[in-house]
């Protein structure tokens, strides 16, 4: 089975707050929120993480009202039967995850 035929079978917030992820090859993934939402692959987030990378080191960086407050996945749609588009508590919804990138995700967490 190649990693364009793997599909979730199972879907599952933990308390932990992670999303559990079984797949139709056996394997069971865990991705903790952050993680998800730090990986957002949407254009927005790509674009913040250049404009990170190119701030001087050393800054204290100030938190919105939105980031002080523990994220959670707060609701998954299905995108064809190739994807996900994930809201999280902080309002943001733009990214879509897809089947290939939330196991990429789920192995390097593993790790």
């Amino acid at each position: 089975m190649g990693i364009m035929d793997l599909q979730p079978t199972e879907l599952k917030l933990t308390e932990q707050r992670s999303l559990e992820i079984i797949w139709s090859d056996g394997k069971k993934m865990d991705y903790p929120y952050g993680v998800l939402r730090m990986a957002c692959p949407c254009a927005t987030c790509r674009e913040k993480k250049r404009a990170e990378a190119a701030k001087p080191k050393g800054l204290l960086q100030v938190l919105s009202a939105a980031e002080t407050v523990p994220l959670a996945v707060t609701q998954m749609r299905p995108v064809g039967n190739y994807a996900y588009n994930i809201t999280f508590s902080d309002g943001h919804s733009s990214g879509l995850f897809t089947m290939e990138l939330l196991r990429e995700i789920g192995t390097l967490v593993e790790t």
